[in-house]
């Protein structure tokens, strides 16, 4: 395991393109949580991201809220939305009618996933008997429209349930096969267990976008948690970073500001161009970063026509 941090390890820098990106947001559960998520798509839509994704709980448990949360998406604002949409505890044909209600909504962007087990993280996946068996079945029936963008997931240090990274990426093989246009990696925290494995993927001859999940870290012990259970390794040097801050809110934020900016300049030092934040639907570590990376605010169109008519 690399236990020196990307910032001391860069190497020159192979690409001259701006970088893109993109967000992730979960749909709230309470009104408190609403107006925080829509804080945060406020404050990080004039950044422009590609797309912005809305995750989708364990068996449809958040179905109506990631709907209302897309819908509200394409109604109020110019982003470009991405839904996901998971296999866990649905019929075929209930996932079907999820995929053609987004589509005559006018989302042509879907993230395909399996999805958890019911009974979370560890415990054993069981396929809905009238389901679809696994991920690459789903992206099969969203590409039956031939207008989709259809993302998946991909797993730098392999999925906790794959026997090898072999097998897995062979998984990640089989939903190329069937219509995925993009991936979007686990989050990490060694770049160098990030470009191993995209050296791995193209060698096995699979040229989709492999874009590097980056998550900002709001609270190290919840963080580490998840990671054990993900089967997301956490280095050395980076669990030192949060020594001791557990209850220094403040200070843990300015730490994990520098630390995630340490890592996209890492990676983007060496060749990375596209990056997706998962953003916890918090704005403040993101868009400082994204400022830190030269992405900054723009101000809408009319509010530039103001400006110049005051002027004048």
């Amino acid at each position: 395991m690399t236990t020196t941090p990307p910032a001391l390890r860069r190497a020159p820098a192979t690409s001259t393109r701006a970088p893109t990106v993109s967000f992730e947001f979960f749909p709230p559960k309470t009104e408190e949580m609403e107006r925080t998520l829509w804080d945060a798509i406020g404050r990080l839509a004039p950044l422009d991201p590609s797309f912005v994704s809305v995750t989708y709980g364990a068996g449809g448990s958040t179905r109506e809220r990631t709907h209302a949360t897309i819908a509200r998406i394409l109604k109020e604002t110019n982003l470009t939305p991405a839904a996901h949409l998971t296999c866990v505890d649905a019929s075929r044909a209930d996932i079907d009618d999820v995929i053609a209600r987004y589509h005559a909504t006018g989302v042509r962007h879907i993230v395909a996933l399996r999805g958890d087990p019911a009974g979370g993280i560890g415990t054993a996946y069981r396929p809905h008997p009238e389901g679809y068996q696994q991920s690459a079945d789903l992206v099969a029936a969203i590409a039956k429209y031939g207008d989709m963008e259809i993302t998946v997931s991909a797993y730098p240090e392999k999925h906790p349930e794959s026997a090898s990274l072999d097998a897995d990426i062979d998984v990640l093989q089989a939903k190329v096969d069937a219509g995925a246009t993009r991936a979007i990696t686990q989050f990490f925290f060694d770049n160098d267990v990030f470009l191993r494995y995209v050296d791995r993927v193209r060698a096995r001859g699979i040229q989709i976008p492999i874009v590097p999940g980056i998550l900002p870290v709001q609270n190290f012990k919840q963080t580490r948690n998840f990671a054990e259970r993900a089967g997301a390794s956490i280095p050395a040097w980076f669990a030192d970073r949060f020594d001791g801050l557990d209850d220094d809110a403040a200070t843990r934020k300015l730490i994990a500001a520098t630390v995630a900016a340490e890592q996209v300049s890492d990676l983007m030092a060496r060749g990375v161009d596209v990056f997706h934040f998962y953003t916890m639907n918090r704005a403040d570590l993101v868009f400082a970063i994204c400022h830190l990376m030269g992405i900054r605010h723009r101000a809408p169109a009319r509010q530039h026509a103001a400006s110049a008519a005051e002027a004048s």
